[in-house]
């Protein structure tokens, strides 16, 4: 082997462990994990199934909230949640038919909802505003109108 091919391949081989390594961080060790669906219920009782039989935003601590959301062809229960400014949000969301996207557009909250799974996420409000809570994953002819408000106030 030339030299210089020695040289390039240590150089391709450092480039590679370089941008593993910053990936590798950013995604565990700043907190940057995927949400989790390890929770599985009956797609067909989610309405009998707690916590989702009382879906809406619940106070579990000083400033930190859950926000139980059930997904369904179009809609989101609940449409409107109000939210306090700095609080700490767990969003707790199942569907109950088909795939659906959650996503807060303006924050990093975005996970994939699938009938029988359970997904959460956590996020901390900081600022006031109003945010679209949107699908964003195709579910059927009115997908478009699939939307919700959240406003920290």
């Amino acid at each position: 082997m030339h030299k210089l091919e020695k040289v390039w391949l240590m150089i391709g081989v450092m480039t590679l462990i370089a941008f593993l390594s910053t990936v590798g961080y950013q995604a565990f060790a700043s907190g940057h994990a995927p949400p989790s669906d390890l929770t599985k219920l009956d797609p067909e009782k989610v309405e009998e199934t707690p916590p989702f039989d009382e879906p809406g935003l619940h106070q579990i601590g000083d400033n930190e909230y859950e926000l139980i959301m059930v997904l369904q062809s179009f809609g989101f229960t609940p449409n409107k949640v109000e939210i306090p400014q700095g609080a700490t949000v767990k969003f707790i969301v199942t569907s109950v038919d088909v795939v659906h996207g959650f996503e807060i557009a303006g924050t990093r909250v975005n996970m994939m909802v699938t009938p029988g799974h359970v997904n959460s996420m956590t996020y901390k409000f900081n600022e006031k505003g109003e945010y679209l809570i949107l699908c964003n994953e195709y579910c059927g002819i009115g997908h478009h109108m699939m939307s919700a408000e959240l406003e920290v106030k």
